[in-house]
Formats: structure tokens, C-alpha cells, sequence
């Protein structure tokens, strides 16, 4: 797919990290743009920088979505491209005890459940309704749409702590070549990325030295992940007609330890 500007786009949790690089990529190929996030200050600055449109979106919430699509294509017309970074997680035990009392306790269902709500189940009922609405378009060079997926390398790769989050990305892994083979009749591309370690606003309030041990574990480079270099493998996911139904690995061959 050409990126230029007869193209649109929604990147759900595009108002920051991730989101944010891959709205910018885009723009500066002339593509309209479309964020999705619940940050409306952040969001509504990015998409006045780039010339696009915000929606105030949950993508947990079905009103919600569907108004989100029906701004976002009122504005900038019906969308060829959806990235999906909305995401979030926690670190909970399954269940462990107290050190200092003995207490025993499990996993809260609710926080499992919420995790789950957001990185998959939002993720597919935003794949879903984008994909219905890329089939009235009329294909352009043999396509009439491409979608990337974020999941992580805890997908592959889960730390202690990481239930709900790797089951979460998991299943976006898990659900990427169905959905590719879906949508291969309608010329629908999709694909997944897991990134590894990234210097996103969720790595920014931990303290410098856990950053630095962080960075020094992942082999070549040992550093963090920039979100631009998320963004560059988003736009060649998408430029690329020949890539489909793939999870790839962002993230300098780090494979961590259980800690």
C-alpha cells in the first residue's frame, strides 16, 4: 500500500509511546490520521500537530468505538489502515503469600479481567469494525486495507507477575493468522508486532537505575526500544503487500530470565 494522502488512518492509543510514533510516521507520509485514546489533552495536541482528528475513545466500551469510528470517518474518510496500540498491564502473583504475616491471597478476577478486556478484547472489536468498514472500499492495487497489532514479547516470554498481560497478548498472537485468513478474500492484510522493551511513557516513572538494568539485559543493541523503530516496522507491515498473517519479535533477541 502507497502512503500518501488519498490514505486514512485510526491508531487506537495514538495520543502517546508507541501510538503516538506510528501517527507521526504516517503523517509525514501524507497519510490523515485518526487517534484513538482516552487522553484527551495529549490527544487532542498530537492531532492538531499532525493535521488529523481525535476521538475520545475506551476501546473496552461498544458505543464508544462506534462513535470513535464515526467521527474519525466523517472527518478524514473511511480508514485503509488501523494500528491498534491501546494496551495496558499490571503485575500480580497468581496467588502468593505475605512475607511478613503469612496471608494467602489469588489474583484479583476483576484486574485479570480487565487486562484482558482491554488488550484483546479491545483490540479484536476494533479489528472487527474497521475491517467491515475497509470492505465497502473499492480495492486499490489489488488491497483495500492493512492492520497491525501490538502484542509483546511476554506473549512469548512472561515474567512473574505477567498472567493477565501474557495471556492478553497471547491472544492477540493467537488470533492474527485466523484473522488474516478471514480477511484475505476481502484484501485485508494483518499482522502483529511484539516489542520488547520500549522507551515508552509506561517506563518513564520507573527509576533510572531499573532502566539501565533493563537496557543492559537485551543483547544487540542494549539499549530500550525507540518507538519510532516500532513505527517503522508498523509502516513496513503496512507498505508491504507481501506481508501477512505475521507476529514478529521488536526486540534485540532479549530473552529474559524468570524473575
Amino acid at each position: 500500500m502507497e502512503l500518501n494522502s488519498n490514505i486514512s488512518a485510526v491508531i487506537t492509543g495514538g495520543a502517546s509511546g508507541l501510538g503516538a510514533a506510528t501517527a507521526r510516521k504516517l503523517a509525514s507520509q501524507g497519510v490523515k490520521v485518526a487517534l484513538f485514546d482516552l487522553n484527551e489533552e495529549k490527544g487532542e495536541a498530537l492531532a492538531k500537530e499532525l493535521g488529523g482528528v481525535f476521538c475520545k475513545v475506551n476501546v473496552t466500551d461498544e458505543e464508544s468505538v462506534d462513535a470513535g469510528f464515526a467521527k474519525s470517518r466523517a472527518a478524514i474518510g473511511q480508514e485503509r489502515i488501523l494500528v491498534n496500540c491501546a494496551g495496558t498491564g499490571n503485575a500480580i502473583k497468581t496467588a502468593s503469600r505475605n512475607r511478613e504475616t503469612g496471608e494467602i491471597t489469588h489474583f484479583p478476577l476483576d484486574k485479570f479481567n480487565m487486562i484482558i478486556q482491554i488488550n484483546l478484547v479491545g483490540t479484536f472489536r476494533c479489528i472487527a469494525k474497521s475491517a467491515a468498514g475497509m470492505m465497502t472500499l473499492d480495492p486499490i492495487e489489488g488491497e483495500r486495507g492493512a492492520i497491525v497489532n501490538t502484542a509483546s514479547v511476554a506473549a512469548e516470554d512472561g515474567q512473574m507477575g505477567q498472567a493477565s498481560y501474557s495471556a492478553s497478548k497471547g491472544g492477540v498472537v493467537g488470533m492474527t493468522l485466523p484473522i488474516a485468513r478471514d480477511l484475505a478474500r476481502e484484501l485485508i492484510r494483518v499482522n502483529t508486532i511484539l516489542p520488547g522493551i520500549f522507551n515508552t511513557p509506561l517506563m518513564q516513572g520507573a527509576p533510572d537505575n531499573v532502566k539501565q538494568a533493563l537496557a543492559a539485559s537485551v543483547p544487540n543493541p542494549a539499549r530500550l526500544g525507540n518507538p519510532d523503530e516500532y513505527a517503522s516496522l508498523a509502516c513496513e507491515m503496512i507498505t508491504n503487500g507481501y506481508f501477512n498473517g505475521e507476529d514478529v519479535r521488536l526486540d534485540g533477541a532479549i530473552r529474559m530470565a524468570p524473575r
